[in-house]
């Protein structure tokens, strides 16, 4: 029996990706001056964004996956469509290609111990569509997944009309909806939208809802985002409650799945009661009385960190190959949590994944996790899934 299909779409660019492992991380900041020729090893290209971060690796994971992205004609373009089509000459099959716009490029800046820094040209992405998405082919698929609309003018401009239209259209031929964000630079015309109202716009159709702790933060409760970050790092200052609250939210606007993204902390996951789970579409859990009401938070697994670039979209992949396999939520948050390890052990976003088989072995063999503590006396230790679960 062949497994559910699933569609990537959205944001895709090409990644240039400096090796900068002989750079000396401790004098990152005195360096890094204006004037400075700073010398770095080798290059390596590869396709960025959520259309090749998040499809490729489900690609990887043995799911069979078509990709929707929007480049230019220019050698940019034609860059990425020869690394599409390197994991297999289908994949590319439905990109758009604009020959009036040039294709998006990242430069990463990643030394090794050190948060990574993005260079970023929107390109073609900006003028991405409702109309670009093949409808005919997502009434064939169980899974849609859209990934970076704060990097897509259309999708964000006149308070996200677009991103909504595309969501409605979408989940009218009845698949389940994935979306996910990336950080909204607060400087650019993205930071100028009105995120919360968006949100409570487009999540109503959307299944599955991704997003990072600060992404989701920044947009619901901007005022409560500034005065934490003014107490030191976000995500050290993440519990329980907090997210609790946050997934509450989402929960009541319409999303039925709330995974959200903690980094170095691992995966929180909440879902909405068993009503609810009916209309999910066709990648609903068969059982899903298993999937209602869960509370759960899965720490990462111990590796020896190279580049974070993509984590956050092996880590989507991994959960929603799981779910696509018909995996329990212990056991996809833990593949979830797996897959994102196995991304930071190489600089780009997909040359440390595995195969699924692979995944689920090291899992099996006692691979440690880091160290997770909820001082929390409504979340209990799971021994079996190395993972803490709710008692509500």
């Amino acid at each position: 029996m062949s497994l559910p299909t699933a569609i990537v779409a959205g944001h895709i660019c090409l990644d240039l990706i400096p090796d900068m492992g002989a750079v000396d991380v401790d004098r990152f900041h005195e360096i890094f001056q204006p004037g400075h020729l700073i010398e770095v090893g080798p290059a390596t290209m590869s396709t960025g964004g959520a259309v090749s971060n998040t499809g490729l690796a489900l690609h990887r994971l043995g799911i069979p996956t078509w990709l929707i992205g929007k480049i230019g004609a220019d050698p940019f373009g034609q860059i990425v469509r020869s690394l599409v089509e390197s994991y297999d000459p289908r994949l590319a099959d439905k990109m758009v290609v604009d020959p009036l716009a040039s294709t998006s490029y990242t430069v990463i800046v990643n030394p090794p111990g050190v948060d990574r820094l993005f260079l970023h040209s929107p390109g073609a992405n900006h003028s991405f569509s409702a109309d670009d998405i093949d409808y005919d082919l997502i009434s064939q698929a169980t899974l849609f997944h859209f990934g970076y609309p704060p990097v897509m003018r259309r999708m964000y401009t006149n308070g996200g009309q677009e991103l909504v239209e595309l969501f409605q259209r979408v989940k009218n031929t009845g698949v389940t909806t994935s979306l996910d964000m990336c950080y909204v630079d607060p400087a650019a015309e993205a930071g100028k939208a009105n995120w919360a109202d968006i949100l409570k716009a487009v999540l109503p159709s959307v299944d599955i809802f991704l997003p990072s702790f600060e992404e989701l933060l920044w947009m619901l409760h901007h005022d409560e985002f500034e005065r934490l970050s003014n107490r030191g790092r976000l995500l050290n200052l993440a519990h329980p409650a907090m997210l609790h609250d946050l997934s509450d939210e989402l929960l009541q606007i319409g999303v039925r799945f709330a995974a959200i993204k903690l980094g170095e902390r691992g995966l929180y996951l909440r879902t909405a009661h068993e009503s609810a789970l009916s209309s999910m579409g066709r990648a609903c859990p068969p059982d899903r009385a298993v999937w209602a009401n869960v509370e759960c938070w899965a720490p990462c697994f111990r590796v020896r960190v190279i580049g974070t670039t993509g984590a956050g979209d092996a880590t989507i992949a991994g959960f929603l190959a799981a779910l696509l396999r018909g995996l329990a939520p212990a056991e996809a948050v833990t593949a979830a949590v797996a897959i994102g390890a196995h991304n930071v052990e190489a600089a780009d976003a997909l040359s440390g994944l595995r195969s699924w088989d692979e995944t689920i072995r090291r899992i099996h063999a006692g691979w440690e996790r880091l160290p997770l503590i909820l001082d929390d006396p409504v979340w209990e230790w799971d021994e079996t899934y190395q993972l803490w679960r709710t008692k509500r």
